[in-house]
């Protein structure tokens, strides 16, 4: 069973990584990105990409799973970003 810290962290990150979804596909539907920052999403992955190294320290499974997830997501717009200009 999963304390109430964890439970909390969990859904926390599913809500927080869902965001992403629709605009990944949004992206792949229409191939438009030019709404989308390419610096910010530079920024954005790179630091995504420390939570979870941060999260791999600590072995803090909400955490790991949550920046894992949007780090999918993330560099998934990201390519799109710079395959379509």
């Amino acid at each position: 069973m999963l304390n109430l810290t964890t439970t909390v962290g969990l859904l926390a990150a599913a809500g927080t990584t869902a965001a992403f979804i629709p605009q990944v596909i949004q992206i792949i539907k229409t191939r438009d990105t030019k709404g989308i920052s390419l610096i910010m999403y530079i920024i954005f992955t790179a630091g995504i990409t420390l939570w979870l190294a941060y999260g791999i320290l600590l072995n803090d499974t909400p955490i790991i799973i949550a920046n894992s997830v949007t780090l999918a997501l993330a560099v998934t717009i990201l390519f799109l970003k710079i395959k379509n200009g």
